[in-house]
């Protein structure tokens, strides 16, 4: 059986860009979203713990930069289902030779492509269009207590965002910077 999802290895360690083969005829598409298989040899670690969906109502909205610390550090793949976004991973592993660089792609509903990021890689993305919707396969349980983040502004790592902020959450406003 030919493979429905492709890997692209990204410059940051262990990040892969994902590419859906879009199957099409007079009905319309089909798309794998998820293959354990397949994402396995792709680097995925764990099982599937959850599976979540956001709305970005504006253009220009910033989210992030998330991540889960210790035992609840998890593997995640996020897909544009509507919209599109720029969909950045920071790498904030220690050993990792690519720490502390960030590498951003265009996640859209045309494009078919997920980003797959690795446990201790940040993730923030921001609205290109409004309305954008992203899905996220989580392989651990959200867990608050150990939920963390930087700021998506943060000058040591010197994000190249698009556009200027149009929305940006309190809470995300106040996350550390690397140097705090």
């Amino acid at each position: 059986m030919s493979q429905l999802l492709k890997f692209r290895d990204t410059p940051l360690h262990g990040v892969k860009v994902m590419t859906r083969t879009v199957r099409q005829d007079e009905r319309g598409g089909f798309a794998r979203l998820f293959c354990a298989q397949e994402l396995k040899e792709a680097g995925w670690s764990d099982q599937v713990a959850q599976i979540n969906w956001s709305h970005t109502s504006k253009a220009g909205t910033v989210r992030g930069l998330h991540f889960q610390q210790s035992i609840a550090a998890e593997d995640k793949l996020v897909t544009c289902i509507s919209g599109a976004v720029w969909d950045v991973a920071v790498d904030l592993r220690l050993q990792s030779p690519t720490y502390l660089q960030w590498h951003a792609e265009t996640l859209s509903a045309e494009n078919y492509q997920a980003m797959l990021l690795p446990k201790g890689v940040a993730h923030g993305f921001q609205s290109l269009e409004s309305n954008s919707c992203l899905l996220y396969v989580h392989s651990y349980p959200y867990t608050p207590e150990l939920e963390s983040g930087l700021r998506a502004d943060d000058p040591k790592l010197k994000i190249a965002w698009p556009l200027a902020f149009s929305e940006w959450s309190a809470r995300d406003r106040q996350l550390p910077t690397l140097d705090s």
